[in-house]
């Protein structure tokens, strides 16, 4: 933002960033996009997706602040807001410790809160405190796939993959050049790895969808908002997402490809 000003009404073009300003400074967002789909509930004008805003609908919901993120959204959409002489903030997230202060920016910063709300609070403390006996040790190495035809998978610099790096799961494609790269599944089979971490976005992996590509593969199907949202859901994801992993189970031999 450029100068210090009330802010009154938000619209936030990020589900993660939605549920986050909703949980910690309600009655200010005044539209979302159609993903975003927490709080359940929400009562807001709905402006589009995260990739094809409705630039005139935000335009006539007079925001004093958008909230968006460099990854979830794009360039020439954030560019066209701005020339409506729209205050556009970009998040960038890339980490937990990015991540927190990110959140702490958008709803300090931008949406004039003068403390972090407790649920920030909390998951920090959740994200800091020990990893308990039960956890999966010892480490593993993983591939995470987030796409199929084609396969896509976790690479460098991203937020989930952190999150599971801070659990003991180390991603097989951390070092890849790309965020995302495209891999064939004949070479995920091939690539070390002796976990396969299944989310449920943005490509909705399930029991039936995803494990029997990975034959005699632990698969821990985890839920994406505890593995890719930044917001509440941190103070839940810890525990969530190291009961997923315990979980892991290789694909019946009738169930395989």
């Amino acid at each position: 933002m450029t100068s210090p000003r009330t802010v009154r009404r938000v619209v936030s073009l990020v589900p993660s960033l939605t549920e986050a300003v909703a949980a910690g400074a309600p009655g200010l967002l005044v539209g979302a996009t159609d993903w975003c789909v927490h709080p359940a509930g929400l009562d807001v004008v709905r402006i589009g997706g995260t990739k094809n805003p409705d630039v005139a609908a935000i335009a006539a919901l007079r925001p004093d602040l958008v909230i968006a993120n460099e990854e979830e959204n794009r360039a020439p959409d954030l560019a066209a807001l701005r020339a409506a002489g729209l205050d556009v903030m970009v998040t960038e997230v890339r980490s937990l410790d990015q991540a927190f202060a990110e959140l702490e920016r958008v709803l300090l910063a931008g949406c004039g809160l003068t403390a972090p709300p407790r649920w920030l609070d909390d998951a920090r403390a959740a994200w800091a405190a020990p990893l308990p006996p039960s956890a999966p040790y010892p480490p593993r190495a993983a591939v995470v796939p987030v796409w199929r035809r084609p396969w896509m998978v976790l690479g460098s610099d991203t937020f989930a993959g952190d999150l599971l790096a801070r659990l003991g799961v180390r991603n097989v494609y951390a070092d890849h050049p790309e965020r995302y790269p495209r891999v064939p599944v004949t070479e995920l089979r091939a690539s070390g790895a002796d976990l396969v971490v299944l989310p449920d976005e943005p490509y909705r992996f399930t029991a039936d969808d995803g494990p029997e590509a990975f034959p005699g593969l632990p698969a821990a199907l985890v839920d994406g908002r505890f593995l890719t949202w930044y917001g509440p859901s941190l103070a839940e994801a810890p525990a969530a997402l190291r009961t997923a992993l315990r979980r892991a189970r290789p694909v019946p031999s009738s169930r395989r490809p």
